[in-house]
């Protein structure tokens, strides 16, 4: 018995620790905002807390809302000064399947002058597929992926996450009844689903590659995910996590096919799991219950 259990404990030291990079969507707007709340406000707060753990960020960047928001270009400013790399989620955030190629080159093209003068000195050439439509069929994954190529990027996948957008209705309309009540059910579904999260994404992983990957984690800049930040962070850290940045997490095989465009496009998650003859898990859906808090 003991012999067994020293065997165990030097099996376990052998293994690294999970590793797992932070990316933020919707930069530098993710609305709606409880009352008196800022764009500027959020990403504040979302910064302090990375930067207070020491871990690397990678924002991706709709520029459309500093057309129409002119003063949340200093956000920008705020998450290049604290490290952080910036890379394009296309002008205005429009879905793949909607648009045609060329709407598609325009999109990501459009978005460039902004990360130029943002982002300068850091290699801002990642592109997030907004709502991570990759496209309606495979003729049109496989234009997109040339232009995405033609143009020098490659695609920051998503292999952790729980939809935290879906916490963000419910947050303001809970901060705007001053709901204390709601707010700390609204934090107590977070909390649940980022655990629950975690246990999933590793199982998946285990399932479609048989081990930990190194996972990249998709967030929002919301204020929701802000205030949040510090209790993720501390999550992961108690699960055995490490942070490292988009660039050192996706030099795992497993992305090969997202950083090379050049190769055939990766199987989707639910390609995967019908090749390998596996059942992955069904991640919660909290939607009718965040619908309900504070209306």
């Amino acid at each position: 018995m003991i012999l067994a259990a020293a065997a165990s404990l030097l099996v376990s030291a052998a293994q690294p620790p999970p590793e797992i990079a932070i990316t933020v969507d919707d930069l530098p707007v993710h609305a709606p905002y409880p009352p008196g709340v800022t764009p500027d406000e959020v990403s504040r707060q979302m910064i302090a807390a990375l930067t207070a753990a020491g871990v690397p960020a990678t924002g991706f960047v709709n520029a459309v809302r500093m057309q129409e928001q002119p003063e949340t270009e200093r956000v920008l400013d705020r998450w290049h000064a604290a490290g952080a790399v910036l890379g394009n989620h296309g002008w205005a955030h429009r879905s793949l399947s909607d648009m045609t190629v060329a709407d598609f080159e325009q999109e990501l093209v459009k978005d460039e002058p902004v990360l130029v003068r943002h982002g300068a000195g850091t290699d801002w050439h990642w592109f997030r597929y907004p709502f991570l439509d990759e496209g309606k069929d495979d003729a049109q994954r496989a234009a997109a992926r040339q232009i995405l190529a033609k143009h020098g990027y490659r695609v920051a996948a998503v292999t952790a996450g729980w939809a935290d957008w879906a916490w963000t209705p419910a947050y303001a309309r809970c901060t705007a009844k001053h709901d204390d009540a709601g707010v700390a059910e609204l934090e107590r579904l977070y909390l649940t689903a980022v655990k629950q999260s975690i246990a999933d994404d590793r199982e998946t992983a285990r399932k479609l590659y048989g081990r930990d990957i190194r996972y990249v984690l998709l967030m929002h800049v919301s204020a929701m995910s802000a205030r949040m930040m510090p209790q993720v962070l501390r999550i992961y850290r108690d699960a055995g996590f490490r942070f490292v940045s988009l660039s050192e997490a996706e030099r795992d095989p497993v992305y090969r096919g997202y950083t090379d465009l050049a190769l055939p496009p990766p199987p989707t998650r639910g390609e995967g799991a019908r090749q390998k003859g596996v059942k992955l898990p069904a991640p919660p859906d909290y939607s009718a219950r965040l619908r309900a808090i504070c209306t």
